[in-house]
Order: C-alpha cells, then structure tokens, then sequence
C-alpha cells in the first residue's frame, strides 16, 4: 500500500473528534513563514498540537527491581521521551524512553510501555520493557542505558526495535526483538558484522526503517531486494540488511565526494555516504537526525527529520540549540537521492513543556501511527515530556 498525499494536503484543519463529548482544542503545529512549504505537495501535511491533552505523558512513579543495582529505582521519575508507537488490536501502544536520576550523564535510561484505546489517555506497565540487563549488552548500556526505540514489524508479525545502547560516552545503534511488545530479546549491535566490525566502536544511533504503513501497522519493506535504514544524528547516513537484524552501512563510491564538508562525528567516519546534510543559515544547521520509521508512498520515500540550530550558523530566528522537525521525499529507486525537501520546518517549540525542561527548546519526533483514519505524531518535549500532534 502506498499513500497519496496530495489529497491530504488538501484537507482543511478540523478539530479532531475523540472520546471526550467536546474534543481536544488543537492549535497549528508551529507558525513557520508565510512562504514555507505550500507546495510540499508530496509532504505528510498539516499538523496540530493537541493542547488539551499535551503533555500526553510526564514522570510517573513506577518503581522495579534493578538487576545490575539490586536495588528499587524510580525508574521513570526524572524523565520521559521520545516514543516509539505500534498500533495493535485497535489500541496504541508507546514504548518510551524513561530516565531515573542515577546513571551517566543525568540518568540511566530504560524502555517502558503504555497503552491507549484513544491516542491521548495511556496506562503504563510498572515496570520497563527492555534495561540494562547481565548480558551481552551489558558493556554498553551500562549505565547511560537504553534509548530512543523506533519499532516496525516484519511481515510475519515480528516486531523489531532499533534502539540506542550509551555506556555514559558513546551512543551504539542496537537492535531487539519481540513477538508482544513486553518482552524483548536482545540481538545485539546493528552494524556488529558490517565491514569486520569497523563501525561498532563509533557514535551510532536513531535507526529509522523503511516501511508501508498500512492498516495502522508500520511493515518493513524491501526495495531492489533490501531492508533499508535511515540512521546517524549528525548528518544522516543509510544502511542495508537481508534479515533486519545484522545492517550495512552504505559507503561512498570510488572518488565520490560528500555534499558538504565532514565535521564533528562525520569526521571520524568519513566514508559513509551522507543522505541528508545539514544546511547553512536554516532551522537545520548543526545537525539532523532520523524521526520515525521512513515511509513508503507514491510519491517516493518519505523521511521525517529532526533537526539542531545554532543561530551563528543557521536561523537566526531560533534559539540556540533548537529541535525542530522537517520532511524530505527520497527517491524508490535509490533511496540516498533527494527528490525533495522542505525549507522550513513543521513543527518547533513554542509550548512551556517545550522550552523548558532537561533540554530546553526541543520538539523531538519519533512515533508515527495511522489510528481512527488520522495521523497522530508523537515527540518528546525538551527531553522531560510527551506530547502528541494530529493531522485530521
């Protein structure tokens, strides 16, 4: 199944009906400039913020038994972000990231579950889905943790997760398993058997698989013969895989040349072929980083992105450090060329929840779903919160 956007575009802004008598009160995602992107056509456009209901999802009490610790811990307490969502038996289930104030840097992280019959109204488990463990993970999630899940399924049912492992200095992409969203089995480093192994002790992170969202489910899909990843949060590099598990990272060709000079980790990996690069004197200038599972639709690949300011470099407009999330059209034929891409982004922090928190200024997208025939995106705010925005 492929989506055709451009009658979505089309649509004009309603309130959004749910379980309340009276609706949740949406506002406009962000107020972008006039001469945005109106002609996005190919976009997954427009989104509102539901502000009745933001934050969706804030700091809870839920309390396990650590297993490295052997203690109890306030698992959740400090902070919960960045959500993966997977529609199943007509309910939403989020797996989020949660911090507790212990671990490297400002806590250790872990991946817990919550389950809405609405989109908005979520009941967690007590205890986290997937932590750092005595495995074979161990060394590198202990004790930055496990972060940041994005979650598609294969087409027999399986659910995969690609998740950040950070062992308090580096960020490692790794990948899980599950048949029930509860329980996860470990597969190890993404890129562990990709060029003996070259990549697996530099910065890795936000895997977002190319997939057809169909029926409110989000399928990995191959193209040419090949599972495709977007992944990486400097610039945004690409990789393949035969099974989604064991991933190769796409290399330059001989005497190719990257888009924009490498800088900060790029540097350190100056091979891999950039697919999307930042972009001087816009919302996107420091850096830009993979947001939910990419999309196949009629019009191409369809990546959303999320993006860092630094106004000495890029929009002047923006705080410094700004997260700010925007779309790109890849080509099915190649899926490293552009076809498209927005000036300006669609979404941006303008809420208190979003400005101010562990990180300020941060609207961070990762979970997509198609739910009761509408598109709910969620994202974390200023890595403290959850919120949620709707296209009707």
């Amino acid at each position: 199944m492929t989506i055709n956007f451009r009658a979505a575009i089309s649509m004009p802004i309603v309130l959004v009906a749910f379980q309340s008598c009276q609706g949740p009160s949406v506002q406009p995602a962000t107020n972008p400039p006039a001469d945005s992107d109106s002609s996005a056509y190919w976009a997954l456009l427009p989104f509102s913020k539901v502000d009745s209901a933001n934050p969706i999802l804030q700091p809870g009490d839920g309390r396990f038994m650590d297993p490295i610790r052997h203690q109890t811990v306030y698992w959740e307490r400090k902070d919960v972000f960045n959500p993966a969502i997977v529609v199943r038996d007509n309910k939403v289930y989020m797996l989020y990231r949660a911090q507790d104030s212990i671990g490297k840097p400002s806590g250790t992280s872990r991946i817990g579950l919550a389950v809405s019959s609405d989109g908005l109204h979520f009941t967690r488990q007590p205890a986290p889905v997937l932590y750092p463990d005595h495995d074979a993970q161990m060394k590198w999630e202990w004790e930055g943790g496990c972060e940041d899940p994005r979650v598609v399924e294969d087409d027999q049912g399986l659910y995969y997760m690609t998740y950040t492992a950070y062992d308090g200095d580096k960020a490692r992409l790794m990948i899980a398993t599950s048949s029930d969203l509860l329980h996860w089995v470990k597969k190890g480093h993404a890129f562990a058997k990709a060029y003996n192994g070259k990549y697996v002790d530099e910065w890795s992170k936000s895997g977002s698989i190319l997939s057809r969202y169909e029926q409110g489910k989000i399928i990995a899909t191959r193209l040419n013969g090949k599972y495709w990843m977007y992944w990486g949060d400097q610039f945004i590099w690409a990789a393949t895989s035969d099974d989604l598990v064991n991933w190769t990272p796409v290399e330059m060709q001989p005497g190719e040349q990257p888009p924009v000079p490498l800088r900060g980790l790029a540097q350190k990996m100056p091979l891999l072929k950039v697919v999307i690069p930042t972009r001087a004197k816009k919302f996107d200038s420091d850096l830009v980083e993979s947001g939910p599972p990419a999309m196949i639709t009629d019009k191409g690949i369809l990546l959303i992105f999320n993006s860092r300011n630094v106004p000495g470099i890029g929009d002047s407009s923006l705080p410094e450090g700004t997260y700010a999330a925007s779309q790109v059209l890849l080509d099915k034929q190649d899926p490293t060329k552009i076809l498209h891409r927005m000036d300006h982004y669609f979404i941006r922090p303008d809420k208190p929840y979003e400005t101010t928190g562990q990180v300020n200024q941060v609207c961070f997208v990762e979970g997509l779903a198609r739910f009761r025939d509408k598109w709910f995106l969620y994202y974390g705010t200023a890595d403290s919160r959850i919120a949620v925005a709707v296209n009707p």
